[in-house]
């Protein structure tokens, strides 16, 4: 399929575009841009930076690859890379890394952002994530494959959202939320295990009640961490997802939001 660029589109020499591209009029794509197979530019979009962009996206009026809203910027070579089967809705705003972040802000495949979401400079989100409009992401978070955002949540900087987890509508989530778990609240509070959404995923009874037990031996105690999270492992250490719960929690820089 041939590229398909309306003649009110502006598309920088250099750009790289596969087949079956299509930007529609009054779309910006700069001379730095790689754009993957069957992706539609969509009006108003503003694409520029060294971005990627991976297969089969649709880009709707957003800014994409622009400067990082971070003081210690200094013009350095920094990147955005999106995934395949990306839908980036309205006015998003996705920054490009920076040096001390490691350079690369990074969307994984199958992501939803809807309106007005903002991601900032060295974000790291996962494959098949949904963030639900007005979600303010900051810079160094990272976001785990299939994990859900709800609307109107700030994510504070360097807060790690685990797999599978879902944060609830207009919350403010200030430490690192586990995988598989719910966290809601100004500030965000840890509320039980994901039920509904790991059911959805085809998770096994057994695995979903190890979790839920796990969760209730390492959060509703008086015990010191550590010493519930050996717990855990002791008596559920065979579910491959207790693993990941239980390093996920012993891994956590800024702390685990409270239950």
């Amino acid at each position: 399929m041939a590229v398909k660029i309306s003649p009110l589109a502006v598309v920088e020499k250099g750009a790289e575009l596969d087949e079956g591209v299509v930007v529609e009029p009054f779309a910006y794509v700069g001379p730095k841009v790689r754009i993957g197979s069957g992706t539609l530019v969509k009006s108003g979009a503003y694409i520029t930076g060294d971005t990627e962009i991976g297969r089969e996206c649709v880009i709707f009026s957003s800014h994409i690859g622009v400067e990082p809203q971070d003081l210690k910027y200094r013009g350095e070579e920094t990147k955005v890379i999106i995934g395949d089967r990306v839908k980036v809705r309205e006015y998003v705003t996705i920054h490009r890394g920076t040096e001390g972040g490691g350079g690369v802000t990074r969307i994984g495949n199958d992501v939803l952002l809807m309106a007005y979401v903002h991601v900032a400079h060295d974000v790291k989100i996962g494959d098949r994530v949904i963030v639900a409009n007005s979600v303010q992401i900051a810079g160094h978070v990272e976001i785990g494959d299939w994990a859900v955002i709800g609307g109107l949540t700030g994510i504070h900087q360097f807060v790690r959202i685990g797999k599978h987890a879902m944060v609830g509508g207009a919350s403010a989530v200030h430490r690192d939320v586990p995988p598989f778990t719910v966290a809601q609240g100004n500030r965000a509070r840890l509320v039980g295990i994901n039920i509904v959404g790991l059911k959805r995923r085809g998770f096994s009874r057994e695995s979903i009640r190890a979790l839920s037990t796990a969760f209730e031996v390492a959060f509703k105690t008086d015990e010191p961490i550590q010493l519930s999270l050996r717990k855990v492992e002791d008596e559920l250490g065979e579910f491959p997802e207790i693993s990941d719960f239980v390093e996920f929690i012993r891994e956590s820089k800024r702390g685990i939001c409270p239950a």
